[in-house]
């Protein structure tokens, strides 16, 4: 065992999280957890981590930002022919994980995928940077390339291409939304007696709120 790594740890001291105090509706439990996480000065707190397995079973992780939230589900976007993307077109189920740790808190969140459509797609990329549009056509996303150069190539290419013109998006490029079935809020707390607070839609698509062991 290494014993450099094992002794690492902390008491979770600072809060509490009660069921009283719970939104009857996660989502806007979510949006009150968020917005505190933003006035805590957390930096990216729409970064997440997004759990994703293709037909072989085998999951994949990775940090990709949350870029809009409401009833309907959570968006983030992607190349339809990365690894993410196939595993989706495969498996269309995903978790995400959002931690906060200068608020000690994490929330999870599990359920079924499903594209934005192309509008809401147009919408939020031409919102993007002019060059993070151009990035957008200058990699096939996880593609083996011979050198950094090849990227800088191909986006000064892109810039003479476009100029002041309007930059399309990648017809492959494109929003996913993430339909809860389950969101879990966690609040640190001493001893590792964490308080864990659990959603999940009933048969009735109704959320049925209940506490977890830690």
């Amino acid at each position: 065992m290494n014993k450099d790594i094992s002794v690492i740890r902390r008491e979770y001291l600072y809060a509490s999280l009660t069921e009283a105090e719970m939104s009857a509706d996660p989502v806007e439990q979510f949006h009150r957890w968020f917005e505190e996480a933003r006035t805590a000065g957390i930096d990216l707190p729409n970064a997440m981590s997004l759990a994703t397995a293709g037909s072989d079973g085998m999951p994949s992780v990775r940090i990709v930002l949350l870029k809009d939230y409401d009833s309907d589900g959570f968006v983030f976007y992607s190349h339809a022919d990365s690894p993410k993307g196939r595993q989706l077109a495969e498996n269309p189920r995903a978790s995400l994980l959002f931690y906060w740790p200068v608020l000690d808190r994490q929330v999870r969140i599990a359920g079924v995928v499903s594209h934005v459509s192309n509008t809401e797609a147009d919408e939020y990329f031409q919102s993007r940077p002019y060059a993070s549009r151009l990035g957008a056509w200058a990699a096939k996303q996880s593609s083996v390339i011979t050198g950094r150069k090849v990227l800088d190539e191909r986006m000064g290419e892109l810039e003479v291409m476009y100029g002041d013109r309007p930059v399309p998006r990648p017809t492959e490029w494109i929003g996913y939304r993430v339909k809860p079935e389950t969101i879990e809020f966690w609040q640190g707390r001493e001893s590792r007696l964490h308080d864990r607070i659990c959603y999940a839609l009933s048969g009735d698509r109704a959320w049925v709120m209940q506490r977890l062991a830690p």
